[in-house]
């Protein structure tokens, strides 16, 4: 239960990432450094979901 909770989590801070990397492109045209920092931040995130994911397949923890 609490690896599911964590995926939930990663992922919706991935989407809070990608709101705000969308709020910084709309604010001032992707010149400072906002987009960049969130858009580190997003990739980060999706790395710890596949290893999320990764792990919970291979320990029997998701799926059957």
């Amino acid at each position: 239960m609490l690896l599911k909770t964590l995926i939930v989590l990663v992922f919706i801070a991935m989407l809070a990432s990608l709101a705000a990397g969308a709020g910084w492109l709309l604010k001032d045209g992707g010149r400072s450094r906002g987009v960049l920092i969130s858009l580190k931040l997003r990739v980060l995130l999706a790395t710890l979901l596949l290893a999320l994911l990764l792990y919970g397949f291979f320990t029997g923890h998701l799926g059957h």
